[in-house]
């Protein structure tokens, strides 16, 4: 039996804290860490901020022709819209306004401060 299990992602990043702040206020949550390592944990798994510096410094070259943005984090929460409102008041960037997929989801995509692409969405019923 495989025991592999998915636990989070590691987000690599040149500022640390501008990362953290904006992660802490869309998931309305506290990281912890310091300058060069946050770890946030959010209910099915964990997102970490790391430093580009420090992983240089653990793996010398593994920068190297790493890739930004060719990615996007996902997360559920209980009413979409009521997020967007929330954080176009923060002004969060927003790419793509709230839409319901015929898959049951509604979601609105946000960037992060590196370029990443946020996708909150929320579960929603289709068949009415």
């Amino acid at each position: 039996m495989n025991n592999t299990q998915f636990t989070g992602v590691c987000l690599i990043t040149s500022n640390v804290p501008r990362l953290r702040h904006f992660y802490e206020q869309v998931l309305l949550v506290r990281g912890e860490g310091e300058e060069r390592h946050v770890a946030i944990e959010i209910p099915g798994a964990n997102l970490t901020i790391f430093s580009r510096n420090g992983m240089e410094e653990m793996a010398p070259g593994s920068m190297q022709e790493a890739g930004t943005g060719c990615f996007t984090l996902e997360f559920g929460v209980d009413d979409v819209d009521q997020e967007v409102k929330r954080l176009a008041e923060m002004g969060v960037p927003l790419v793509k306004p709230a839409v319901t997929y015929p898959w049951g989801r509604r979601s609105a995509w946000f960037r992060d401060p590196d370029g990443n692409i946020v996708n909150l969405y929320s579960v929603v019923d289709t068949t009415a």
